[in-house]
């Protein structure tokens, strides 16, 4: 398999991950299970995958406009 130098292989995981992380999110943020802690472990895991997404954007526009 032959990729481009800095293209995410995994970057359909990372949206997965990342859709599923913030519908979790928004789901138990409704109900009478959210406190403080569970707000900061969905945000450690979160914020990574966040941060991967911009760059997959900057990578796939990049590619685009060169």
């Amino acid at each position: 398999m032959i990729t481009t130098p800095g293209l995410p292989q995994y970057g359909a995981a990372v949206v997965v991950g990342l859709i599923v992380l913030l519908s979790l999110k928004e789901i138990l943020s409704a109900s009478g299970h959210w406190n403080k802690s569970l707000n900061s472990s969905f945000n450690l895991a979160i914020m990574p995958l966040l941060l991967c997404f911009g760059m997959i954007v900057v990578f796939t526009a990049a590619t685009i406009i060169a």
